[in-house]
This record gives C-alpha cells, structure tokens and sequence, in this order.
C-alpha cells in the first residue's frame, strides 16, 4: 500500500486524507491512502527520511512546518526559493524534492472569484510560512499594488519585508513595496484583507484588529485561508459588516490538485461534487 500523509501541528482540522482519498478512488488508484499525523519539530528529518526509503509516497506540510522542511530536503524549484515555503514532498530519483503548490492554489482561488488584483490596495494579517507565497502572486501582477502587512511580533514582519525586496529583484519585476503596519495606526481601506494565520481554528479566537471603518464596505473582500471551521469569527464579522467574505476552501482545493498531480500525473476535477464533500 502506497502511503500518503499531512503533517501539521494543529492537525485535527484538516480534510486533506478526505478529498485525496476521494480522489484516490475516483481515479481507481487503489493501492495508496492519505492520513493526517501531529507532529512536532524533531519528526521532519525522520519524515523525509521515510520518504527517501519508500515508507512514504509524498507528504503535504502545513502550519508551522512550512519553512522549517526546507532544512531536510535535497532540492526544490525556483518557486521555493523565492517562497522560502514548502507544502509538498516526493522522491525524484534518490532526492526528496519540495514543491510550492500554495501560491498556485492561492492565485487560482481568486481568478474563480474573479478578482482582479491590479492596482488593488491589499491588508496581509500574518508573517507565518504561508505569507510569502501570497506575496508572490502579487509580484507577477500589472500596476502597483499597495501592500500593508501586520503581524503581532514586528521583528518578524520586517524578516519578511527583506525577504519580499529579495523575491521582487528576482524577479526582474517593477519595485513594489510593502508597508509594516501597527493595528493602533489607522491605514487607508484596502480592497483585500487577507488573515494568513491560524487564528480562527478554535471558536473563541478573534484577530485582534480595528475594522470598524470597514462598516458597510460592500466592495472590500475578506479572504480567511482557513476553510474548516468554514466561517471563522474574522470572517463571521466582516460579513455582519457587510463586507464580501471569502475561505481558503479554493485554495485548499486548488493546491491539492497540484499537489496530487506531482504525486500521480492525474489532475483531478474540481466541481460541486468536491466541493459539497467538504462541507460534509
């Protein structure tokens, strides 16, 4: 049996075994499963090494580990250099390679709300392993963006900020620039208010933030990446503000197809069926 796995810490949340699985069975790829595992720092190296002796067919990272895999893989495409994140694994000949399927994922996810992000004014709440693969969808895109970035620990947004001019130079892209943000400072209204932490997983957590000039803003989209509990509190306000509102259910979705793609040159499709699977 072929063995697939997420790795994460929280893990209980994740539907990722769910849909692969189902994907599985629909394409009659029988002999292989998806699982979910808790798991700490200390385990990546024996993860990669399970992959590297054929335990483990491919496995998918999320929070906090994104970064940290980087550390204990053999090779990675430009897009991980440039993302300095890491959500997919697989052996290509005797190397662990990882591969960036959330910015792809992320950058989907807003082409099917057909939301154009050229010449938007743009809000990232989060400096996490996830961060830079939103970022880099926005240096591909026409015209300037204003970006604005919070996060709770200011050391660590400026880390990112150096990291993005590095991501926009590579790029041979126009300068674009990012602003670190206080949430006691009051900024410009933004047309996307992205939350890329975990903030939101468990019922009673609330993002500490003044939206309150967001009242009746019927054009601003808020955009949780978190897509199970479906509707955070993040998102549950900003809709009784009467914002546009937005999870990471295609995102999620999204990335997963990429991700299983590498794993088994299949693309699955996307449609109600999988969609309603999740809301199960």
């Amino acid at each position: 049996m072929n063995k697939y796995l997420v790795i994460g810490n929280p893990i209980e949340h994740s539907q990722s075994p769910l849909l692969h699985n189902y994907w599985f069975k629909k394409h009659g790829i029988l002999d292989s499963i998806y699982e979910k595992r808790k798991a700490v720092k200390e385990d990546l190296k024996l993860i990669v090494e399970q992959i590297k002796n054929g335990e483990l067919k491919g496995v998918n990272i999320t929070v906090p580990f994104k970064r940290e895999i980087i550390n204990y893989i053999d090779a990675s495409p430009h897009e991980v250099q440039l993302t300095k994140s890491v959500n997919t694994l697989i052996k290509e000949g005797d190397k662990v390679v990882g591969y960036n399927t959330d910015q792809g994922g992320f950058e989907i996810s807003l082409t099917k709300k057909n939301w154009k992000p050229e010449g938007k004014k743009i809000l990232i709440i989060g400096a996490g392993g996830v961060t830079p693969s939103i970022l880099s969808t926005f240096i591909k895109t026409k015209g300037d963006n204003k970006i604005y970035l919070y996060n709770r620990t200011r050391n660590k947004a400026e880390q990112l900020k150096e990291h993005w001019d590095k991501m926009v130079n590579l790029s041979g892209m126009k300068k674009k620039t990012i602003e670190i943000v206080d949430r006691r400072k009051k900024i410009e209204l933004c047309d996307l208010v992205i939350n890329t932490t975990s903030v939101g997983l468990l019922k009673d957590e609330n993002i500490n933030f003044d939206f309150g000039d967001y009242e009746n803003n019927k054009d601003a989209l808020f955009y949780d990446l978190i897509y199970n509990p479906k509707e955070t509190n993040f998102l549950k306000k900003a809709k009784r503000r009467g914002n546009r509102t937005m999870n990471g259910k295609l995102m999620f979705l999204w990335q997963a197809q990429l991700a299983f793609k590498i794993w088994t040159g299949k693309s699955p499709e996307i449609n109600d069926e999988v969609i309603d699977l999740l809301d199960q």
